[in-house]
């Protein structure tokens, strides 16, 4: 986003509770879990089974669901229906040579059952049989070759179903044998850890942002992490690559009797260019009762409780284009001011102050209600579907990740009461720190491990895969990875609940046909009940050096939820121009019931985003065509003028969008027109709410909003044109 200064302005369990001696055994057995010991080093089996898909024949209640007995955690459970026989399956991915099964049973256990193995989930063969179950914790040597491990009980050792802590199948595949990598650790010399004791925080903060205010395109990366406690005094000012957040399980839990600022003095009070930082968990009472927090894209204010009001324009009033809220409690007004468009959800705010040209809003206590285009709020009572951001936190002294609980029609904040989800130990990470390969990166992933990145930049030579179900992939501070040959930077399967946060994915010099793939081609599983989350993934071309790839990012997964993402072909910086950081798609959507909330993409040479799958919906869209186009020739799409910035597929019967724009700014060939923003097929089941257009001081001019719909931009006075329904 840039532009001249003229052009800018305006899980509890549900489980039956047991008495008694079931009770006391349950409890002695937790205690004395121990590890199952490893094989020598030179053939040491990894754990295969850890966040893979499992299914089960039946389940007590909503508290034991199946995905507990293979999460790591000894303290949650899979409890069965109370009757024989039951079985719980888990898909290891991959056919792997199985050399042994660990089962850690509840006080319910299973008297007679067999493990059996299948290569192709049809076919099965006994690997281990018994009648004299002893319960409690069972280490079994099998030998056999399986891709499905199913423990099948035939009889019940106590009246209730079956019940297992864990179910942990150890093995290796083709890639395994070498040494087993450890979870956990320290976090790096770019997180800087505060408690309310630490002396000298504020110099400590001052000296960060000294580093990063304008280092725009730099390499320095931090996140600053605060202990719960009370913080007197303090204004932290947040520059490029900087992250900061509580380390709480609540907002309130870390609380600053001071300020979190963005301004724009680096940039002569324009904040068009605040991008790439964030600020998450905390509590503010801030020093004036109003927080300064004035960004443009990949700046995510989430998870943040405001005692006060909050300014999202720089001291000044001077542009800024646009952000994103979610999770948060500002108590006091928040006030745009001279900010183009703005994105929030599942919030609470005490107001919103004015509009420029789209404010959007879906499942915000305290939003303006619904009056497109005077003034220009688009909002929706509720979000279909959210999932929180993971995020870092102390319990006691131990490091722990939560991954907030899928909500649908949410509306407010995520963390009144009992924050709803789950919580990893860092033990269960690999802690990742520049210097890492690819290769052993996938190796942590295979091992069962998920991954948190430290602060830094991180070059890989082969894709990062996620096949394994349920892998929180997390980054700190902006942690930012280049593929060095041409690669795909991050791939994910086709498998249930992946967490992609708080990454940056930046084009290396070599094209990239895609550079984040959610899902293979041909993508077919249902994670209606457990989708993969894409949040806070940036992917950057160019800007940073010369840079390219064919599609920023490719959304093959049906379910798919994209919260906040921001596609950026570079239209400043290094290595820019119409062929040196070419990047001809930003996003490409062929996924069914995909769902997008905060979709930024801008400056791709054809289509920003084209959605090929079904019964697509996007909640607010940011877009700004190429400024670089060198003519109309070079964006002339057979007989239409221009590529749309978001097309829908004549194939597509189903699609929804509400609050979308789309600006022009071609400052190389003023005269090129765009036949429309928006191109869809005109079918009942395709629908669209509040759509405008604008041209950047008469730099290039649209001819209709959204297929033939909409009056033509003209002049330059910098007017939407509006459609506030269509058809």
């Amino acid at each position: 986003m840039f532009g001249p200064p003229s052009l800018r302005r305006p899980a509890p369990s549900s489980g039956r509770r047991r008495t008694g001696v079931l009770a006391a055994v349950a409890g002695l057995l937790v205690s004395l879990l121990a590890v199952v010991p490893s094989s020598p080093a030179a053939a040491a089996p990894s754990l295969l089974s850890q966040g893979r898909t499992v299914t089960v024949s039946s389940q007590e209640g909503a508290g034991t669901p199946a995905a507990a007995a293979v999460d790591g955690d000894n303290g949650t459970r899979w409890s069965s229906a109370f009757s024989d026989p039951q079985w719980i399956k888990v898909d290891l991915g991959t056919t792997a040579s199985v050399s042994q099964i660990a089962l850690r049973w509840e006080a319910a256990y299973a008297r007679s059952y067999r493990i059996e193995f299948s290569t192709d989930d049809s076919t099965w063969s006994t690997a281990y049989s018994t009648t004299t179950g002893p319960g409690g914790n069972e280490t079994l040597n099998v030998s056999g070759d399986a891709r499905y491990v199913r423990l099948t009980g035939t009889a019940r050792a106590t009246p209730y179903g079956y019940s297992l802590w864990e179910f942990q199948v150890f093995g290796t595949t083709g890639g395994d044998g070498g040494p087993q990598l450890p979870g956990g650790g320290d976090l790096g010399p770019n997180v800087l850890v505060f408690d309310p004791s630490t002396p000298g925080i504020q110099a400590k903060v001052d000296e960060i942002f000294r580093k990063q205010e304008s280092a725009q395109f730099g390499t320095g990366r931090y996140a600053l992490l605060f202990k719960p406690g009370t913080y007197n005094d303090i204004n932290a000012q947040i520059g490029f690559y900087t992250s900061i957040a509580g380390l709480g399980l609540k907002p309130d839990d870390t609380t600053f009797n001071g300020d979190v600022t963005v301004d724009a003095g680096w940039f002569n009070g324009n904040a068009t260019q605040n991008f790439w930082r964030s600020a998450e968990n905390l509590a503010l009472n801030p020093v004036s009762g109003t927080d300064r927090w004035a960004v443009s894209q990949a700046a995510p204010f989430r998870r943040m409780h405001v005692r006060g009001g909050l300014n999202l324009a720089p001291n000044g009033y001077g542009w800024a284009s646009g952000g994103y809220i979610a999770d948060s409690r500002i108590d006091g007004q928040v006030g745009p001011y001279s900010q183009q468009q703005w994105y929030t959800r599942d919030s609470s705010i005490g107001g919103w102050g004015n509009g420029v040209w789209n404010m959007t809003f879906s499942g915000v206590q305290g939003a303006p209600t619904q009056s497109f285009p005077n003034p220009p709020y688009t909002t929706l009572d509720t979000t279909p579907v959210s999932r929180e951001k993971p995020f870092l936190y102390l319990d006691g002294d131990a490091y722990k990740v939560f991954v907030p609980a899928k909500r649908t029609n949410a509306r407010g904040v995520s963390w009144d009461g009992t924050p709803q989800g789950e919580s990893i130990p860092l033990s269960r990470f690999y802690v990742v720190k520049p210097g890492a390969t690819a290769a052993t990166i996938n190796a942590a992933v295979r091992q069962g491990l998920h991954l948190l990145f430290t602060p830094g930049i991180y070059h890989v030579d082969r894709p990062i895969d996620i096949d394994r179900a349920n892998t929180v992939v997390l980054g700190l501070g902006l942690a930012t990875i280049i593929p060095d040959n041409g690669v795909t930077a991050i791939r994910v399967g086709d498998v249930d609940g992946v967490k992609l946060a708080g990454l940056l994915v930046d084009a290396g010099p070599q094209n990239s046909e895609v550079l984040v793939q959610v899902g293979p081609p041909g993508a077919s599983a249902s994670h209606a009940a457990n989708p993969t989350s894409v949040q806070d993934v940036f992917v950057r071309v160019g800007g940073a050096g010369a840079g390219k790839a064919t599609t920023g990012m490719v959304i093959n997964s049906d379910d798919t939820i994209v919260d906040h993402t921001w596609l950026w072909r570079a239209d400043h910086g290094e290595g820019v121009g119409w062929e040196t950081n070419r990047a001809d798609y930003g996003l490409q959507v062929n996924g069914d019931n995909v769902l997008a909330t905060g979709l930024f993409v801008e400056h791709f040479n054809k289509y920003d985003v084209r959605w090929s799958g079904e019964n697509g919906r996007t909640i607010f869209f940011q877009n700004e065509k190429a400024y670089d186009a060198p003519n109309q020739a070079a964006v002339q799409n057979g007989a239409v003028k221009g590529y749309a910035a978001y097309k829908v597929d004549d194939s597509v019967d189903r699609h929804e969008g509400w609050g979308l724009g789309s600006y022009c700014y071609f400052n190389v060939d003023p005269t090129i027109r765009q036949d429309h923003g928006f191109e869809v097929p005109v079918k009942a089941g395709v629908r669209f709410h509040d759509l405008l257009v604008v041209s950047l001081g008469g730099q290039g001019q649209y001819n209709h909003v959204i297929n033939d719909t909409g009056a033509p931009t003209s002049g330059t006075s910098t007017v939407p044109s509006n459609v506030v329904a269509y058809p």
